[in-house]
């Protein structure tokens, strides 16, 4: 379990990273809408695993924006160093999170199946 002070530098950085990836990033090739769902910070400040979400009906844009994301993580990072107020700022890792896309796969299985009720099991109240 992680202490307060994680969780806070955790919910700082994600704000943050999201913001400069948002607004000081200038790199063309971020086309589609992506957000920043966890950061996970080591005990030691030195590594940061950023959770991207890139939410594109097209799989080669997808991907081309969660590159030009990876591709910006020293930027970032020297964002960040001249935001936040601690004294080493983690290397940045980006992985892509594909929990919705698991979620969406699991509900069209779900969907796919009809649940029919025995007849004469319906309670009488």
């Amino acid at each position: 379990m992680k202490g307060k002070r994680e969780q806070r530098l955790n919910s700082e950085f994600q704000r943050e990273i999201y913001d400069i990836l948002k607004n000081k990033v200038k790199n063309h090739d971020i086309t589609e809408m992506f957000s920043i769902l966890e950061v996970d910070v080591t005990n030691d400040l030195k590594y940061a695993k950023v959770f991207v979400s890139v939410f594109s009906t097209n799989e080669d844009r997808k991907q081309k924006t969660f590159n030009a994301i990876c591709d910006s993580a020293k930027f970032v990072r020297g964002e960040l160093a001249k935001i936040m107020r601690i004294r080493t700022v983690p290397e940045l890792k980006f992985v892509m999170d594909t929990s919705s896309d698991y979620g969406n796969k699991i509900d069209k299985i779900i969907s796919g199946f009809t649940y029919n009720t025995p007849e004469g099991d319906e309670d009488d109240a």
